[in-house]
């Protein structure tokens, strides 16, 4: 991950897709039209009944593009989801393999949620060797898959390599684009059961149809992470013991670890230069392009408290997103109109706007206690999280 401080590695998604996604990239080379994902948002704004209910139909299919082939893997049998620690939400991880024998690119993906308990899915690539140590952790837990709250929960550098988020149809990168795929080489697919209002005994088996190609002359694309920090206070008029930030942070640890309780200091050390909170609406970071390159597409990623996220090229003062109404249930990353040139020097700003009064006026989190907000993995959770999809320089 790409931050000024480099804050940790350890993000959802998310949510989060992860988008989650915590969330993939549909973009093309300068003169290629835009591919974008297919699916319209189920709705606009806050005002949904259910987290994402009904997941929008798919639009049709798209068709082979010369040279592609499909792969279609799934998680080995169904899985019921259980949060620990009285939570309501889980991360799990399952290993797939795609099946590689010779050096391949990934140039789009479909996920397939088989329940509507998913609320993000990422995919993280791994070497062969990782793969072995996934599989170990796959073999120590019981059940199907293992535990991976903000990662692919192994050690090592896995890399995003796609997503879905509500709002997501088909990915379908540009001609010329793809995430190299070396032999031998698994996915790690990591979903996030949002499990508020689910049925008892609820299971999933959900998969994803991937595109690969054999050509080599494909340019190697890079997801780049671009966290940025939330305190947000309990709204006028709340009150309880979680709208104490020492206290909503506790509650973070008990659900998913003390990993993902430091990340809220983290965040503050890296983008706020070891300042204290700062608690507000509005929070932003700057992160360092680490080398010259080109950026394709932008998206951003929060939970249902988001109001507005944009992302900024500075020193040129450009922007490459502005989300003003966010959308939950529209999280797909946004191809640029034309490819943008980064420096080393550059600077990449999200800045993120959250409203904690949603919390009152939103069904799914009317139930929950007030808090105090913070990066958490959690639904009743936020995040404030820019994906930049981008190439280096050869």
């Amino acid at each position: 991950m790409a931050g000024h401080g480099a804050p940790g590695r350890r993000l959802a998604a998310a949510a989060v897709l992860l988008l989650a996604g915590a969330l993939a990239a549909s973009c093309s080379p300068a003169g290629e039209p835009a591919a974008a994902p297919s699916g319209p948002a189920t709705h606009a704004g806050h005002t949904t009944a259910a987290p994402h209910a009904g997941h929008a139909t798919p639009a049709a299919d798209q068709p082979l593009r010369d040279g592609e082939r499909f792969v279609t893997v799934a998680m080995p049998r169904p899985y019921a989801p259980a949060a620990p620690a009285g939570g309501t939400d889980e991360y799990r991880c399952f290993l797939v393999d795609p099946g590689l024998s010779a050096p391949a690119f990934l140039t789009g993906s479909r996920f397939r949620p088989q329940a509507e308990l998913v609320h993000h899915a990422i995919f993280f690539r791994v070497s062969p060797a990782q793969a072995a140590v996934a599989a170990a952790a796959d073999a120590d837990a019981p059940g199907e898959g293992w535990t991976c709250f903000g990662d692919a929960g192994i050690p090592g550098d896995a890399a995003w390599v796609a997503h879905w988020a509500p709002g997501v149809g088909e990915t379908l990168l540009g001609p010329g684009l793809g995430y190299p795929m070396p032999p031998g080489s698994r996915l790690v697919m990591q979903v996030h059961y949002n499990l508020i209002g689910a049925a008892p005994g609820a299971t999933d088996r959900s998969s994803v149809r991937l595109r690969f190609t054999d050509r080599a002359d494909v340019t190697p694309l890079e997801t780049m992470l671009l966290p940025a920090p939330v305190e947000l206070p309990c709204a006028d008029g709340e009150t309880g013991p979680l709208c104490d930030r020492a206290t909503a942070v506790r509650d973070v640890a008990r659900r998913f670890g003390e990993p993902s309780a430091r990340m809220a200091d983290r965040l503050l050390r890296g983008c706020g230069g070891g300042a204290g909170p700062a608690p507000g609406t509005t929070q932003s970071c700057e992160h360092p392009v680490p080398a010259a390159g080109t950026v394709y597409a932008v998206g951003g990623h929060m939970h249902l408290l988001g109001e507005s996220v944009t992302v900024r090229l500075e020193p040129a003062g450009r922007t490459l997103l502005d989300v003003g109404q966010y959308d939950f249930d529209a999280q797909a990353v946004q191809p640029l109109p034309e490819p943008v040139t980064v420096r080393p020097g550059d600077t990449l700003r999200v800045t993120c706007t959250h409203d904690a009064t949603l919390r009152r006026r939103l069904p799914q989190l009317r139930d929950q206690p007030p808090r105090y907000v913070v990066w958490g993995e959690g639904t009743a959770d936020e995040m404030c999280l820019g994906l930049v999809v981008w190439s280096r320089a050869r």
